[in-house]
């Protein structure tokens, strides 16, 4: 694909960023001259959308609250070859967007993370978002068996077969531990690259909230652990549910060898219900995995109607827009 085909677009989703986002949109086009910049108005009450449409934004506005129906929408709407992500809070370099989409025409990848990295040795994480985030990235990387380095980042660069193949399931800020975990079990061509992050404007004000937001993320990476692990999810509870009823069985059988008598009927009811149980946990992980795989090649085969963006010989061509 010729350089000069090429459609950028940047999504930014925003919900009151009337003091941040004009100038993420600015610098954006400062940054790449040929991006067309979607802010994507989450029912904002302030002057978001005028303020992001004068500094030369195409607004469109979700009246679906939350950050995953956002994303959810764009990916639907908008028809580009490289969508760049970015939070319209300001926290974020919008001038790594050209070593960003460099680095995503050069593999050919299908998904760059941005990294971050705290400007000015200052810390721009709010209390507990950075150890929460260390957590979150050990808890990925142990279900899916690959290390994850900045799972909640919310600067990302994909392709367009990345794009039209992610199902963007997630409501909320769940959005990017989906879109980390669909790469993972797709396999998908993925690099990252270190961004700069610093704290919020002066009248900005995050719309994270740390526990509950938290435990919303933690409770997605239970349920896609057990829609992309089922054998090891429903195991694990299969071979505890077997092991406490071979617990509670055997000396009851060898007190039945002894006596000849079942004193503890109950006990052993419990033992065989609990055995049962087992035994159809370890059943549905089975079953449920067949339908993992067919899932799997479905998106796949999705996956591969769409070809890869770029040549190797057009990762040079934004290197003048850097900063």
């Amino acid at each position: 694909m010729d350089s000069t085909e090429l459609r950028i677009a940047a999504i930014v989703p925003c919900h009151n960023e009337e003091a941040a986002v004009a100038k993420v949109v600015s610098d954006l086009k400062a940054a790449v001259p040929e991006i067309v910049v979607y802010v994507y108005d989450n029912r904002s009450t302030d002057a978001t959308a005028e303020r992001a449409r004068e500094a030369g934004a195409i607004v469109r506005r979700e009246e679906r609250k939350g950050k995953g129906n956002v994303v959810r929408r764009a990916f639907a709407d908008i028809e580009a070859d490289v969508y760049l992500m970015i939070d319209g809070d300001d926290t974020y370099d919008a001038f790594a967007a050209p070593k960003m989409i460099e680095a995503l025409l050069s593999g050919p990848y299908d998904h760059v993370l941005g990294v971050r990295r705290e400007l000015d040795g200052e810390s721009a994480y709010r209390a507990g978002h950075e150890t929460g985030n260390k957590i979150l990235n050990g808890v990925v990387g142990q279900v899916f068996g690959e290390n994850v380095e900045d799972m909640l980042s919310g600067y990302r660069v994909f392709s367009r077969r990345f794009v039209k193949s992610f199902p963007a399931v997630s409501r909320e800020f769940e959005i990017e531990t989906e879109l980390t975990v669909h790469s993972l079990h797709l396999r998908v061509p993925q690099t990252a690259v270190p961004v700069g992050f610093k704290d919020r404007p002066e009248g900005s004000e995050s719309k994270l909230r740390t526990y509950t937001d938290g435990f919303k993320i933690l409770r997605l990476i239970v349920g896609l652990a057990r829609h992309e692990r089922p054998v090891a999810f429903y195991g694990l509870f299969g071979t505890a549910a077997w092991i406490v009823s071979v617990i509670l069985i055997v000396p009851i059988v060898v007190e039945f060898y002894q006596i000849h008598q079942v004193p503890r009927f109950p006990t052993l009811f419990l033992g065989f219900t609990l055995l049962l149980l087992g035994s159809l946990a370890w059943t549905a992980g089975l079953i449920l995995d067949g339908i993992r795989r067919s899932r799997h090649e479905a998106a796949r085969l999705v996956y591969l109607h769409y070809s890869a963006v770029g040549e190797t010989e057009t990762a040079g061509r934004l290197g003048g827009s850097r900063r």
